[in-house]
C-alpha cells in the first residue's frame, strides 16, 4: 500500500469500523436505554434527549492505524475490525473520565456527558464503555482469530490500559503542583497518549500474523508517532490557526495548560520567572500578547518542533525496522508524515 492508495482503504474500512462499533454498543432492553444512551451521546450519535444526530465523528486515528499495520504486514482487515472497535471504545472511555477528572464542561462543542447527566452517571456510562472495549476485543475470535492471538492482544490492550491510568495520574498531579519539568510531562505523555497508539499498530500487526519481532518494532513505531503527535497538538495549542483549529488563538496559553511550550518556558532561566509571574492570578486574554512574546524569546515553539521531529524520526527508524525496504512505501508512513505536519 502506499500514499495514493491510502484514502481509498479508508474510504472503505472506516465505515466498517464504524457499524462494528455501533453493534458493540447497541442494547435493546429498555431498562437500561439512557445507560446506552450516554454512550451513544459521547460518540456524537443522539443529542441531549437521545435523538438520532449525525455529528462530525472523532479523527478515529487509533483504529486507523491498527487495521493499517495489519494490512501493511499482509492481513487481512476483517479479521481486524473488532481489535480497531475496541481501541476506539478505550478512547473514548478514557475521554468521558478525564472529562470528569478535568471538569471540563463541553467537547467537540456540546456539553460533556457528566455536564448533562451528572457525575455518578457518567462515572458509570465511561465504566460501561471500558467494559465493552474488552468484549469488543473478543469478538475476534468470532472472525476466526485464533484464542492465542487475541490472548496476546488482550495482554496489550490490558498493559496499556493501565499505562493509561498512569499517563492521566501524572496529568492529574500536574495541577495541583506549580513546578512540573518538560522530563515529566514527557513520561506523562508517553502513558496518556502514546502507549495506546503503540499498541494498535502492535495488536493490528499480531492480528495479521506478523512476528514477535515486527510486532515489538511497530510497537516502538506507533509509541514515537504517539508522542510526536502530542507535541504538535500542544504547538497547535497555542500557535494554531483558529479558523482552522475552531479554538482560540493561544488556547492553551489562555486554559495555562501544563503543555511542552509552556514548560518549557516556565523552566527556562532566563524567562521562566517572569512568564509565571504574567500568568498569575490576574492572568487575562488582554495579557495573552505579553505571554506569546515570552514564549516566543524562549524558543519554545522551535524546542518543540525539534522535538516532534525527533520523535518523528524515531518512528521512522522502528518502521523501517519493521518493513523494511517496503517502510518508504507504507500508508504508516504517510499517515505519521502527515500528522508531522497536519494544521489541526
Amino acid at each position: 500500500m502506499n500514499r495514493s492508495t491510502l484514502a481509498i482503504f479508508l474510504g472503505e474500512w472506516l465505515p466498517k469500523i464504524e457499524f462494528e462499533i455501533r453493534d458493540v454498543l447497541g442494547n435493546s432492553e429498555a431498562e437500561v436505554a439512557n445507560h446506552y444512551g450516554m454512550m451513544h451521546y459521547h460518540m456524537g450519535w443522539v443529542d441531549e434527549n437521545l435523538r438520532p444526530v449525525h455529528l462530525l465523528a472523532g479523527k478515529r486515528l487509533r483504529p486507523i492505524f491498527l487495521i493499517l499495520a495489519c494490512a501493511e504486514v499482509g492481513g487481512d482487515p476483517l479479521r481486524a475490525i473488532p481489535a480497531a472497535a475496541a481501541v476506539e471504545l478505550l478512547h473514548n472511555f478514557s475521554l468521558i473520565h478525564d472529562d470528569i477528572e478535568d471538569g471540563d464542561e463541553a467537547r467537540r462543542h456540546r456539553p460533556t456527558v457528566w455536564k448533562v447527566w451528572g457525575v455518578p452517571q457518567a462515572i458509570n456510562a465511561g465504566d460501561g464503555m471500558f467494559t465493552l472495549a474488552f468484549s469488543a476485543m473478543q469478538r475476534m475470535r468470532q472472525r476466526d482469530v485464533s484464542n492465542s492471538t487475541v490472548l496476546k492482544a488482550l495482554d496489550t490492550f490490558t498493559q496499556s490500559c493501565l499505562e493509561l491510568t498512569e499517563g492521566q495520574h501524572l496529568d492529574m498531579s500536574f495541577e495541583r503542583r506549580d513546578e512540573v519539568t518538560v522530563k515529566e510531562y514527557m513520561r506523562m505523555i508517553q502513558g496518556k497518549t502514546a502507549s495506546l497508539v503503540g499498541a494498535c499498530v502492535s495488536i493490528g500487526a499480531r492480528v495479521g500474523n506478523a512476528s514477535d519481532e515486527v510486532c515489538e518494532s511497530l510497537q516502538r513505531f506507533g509509541r514515537a508517532v504517539g508522542m510526536s503527535f502530542q507535541i504538535r497538538d500542544d504547538i497547535l495549542g497555542i500557535w494554531g490557526d483558529p479558523a482552522v483549529t475552531g479554538k482560540p488563538a493561544g488556547n492553551d496559553v489562555l486554559r495555562r495548560k501544563k503543555s511542552f511550550p509552556m514548560l518549557y518556558t516556565l523552566n527556562h532561566p532566563g524567562l521562566g520567572e517572569q512568564f509565571e509571574a504574567l500568568l498569575g492570578d490576574n492572568f487575562t486574554a488582554d495579557k495573552l500578547p505579553n505571554a506569546l512574546e515570552i514564549l516566543e524569546k524562549s524558543g519554545a515553539r522551535q524546542e518543540a518542533e525539534r522535538a516532534a521531529e525527533a520523535w518523528h524520526q524515531a518512528s521512522i527508524a522502528a518502521l523501517q525496522q519493521a518493513l523494511g525496504k517496503d517502510a518508504t512505501n507504507s500508508a504508516l508512513w504517510a499517515l505519521a508524515e502527515s500528522l508531522l505536519t497536519r494544521q489541526s
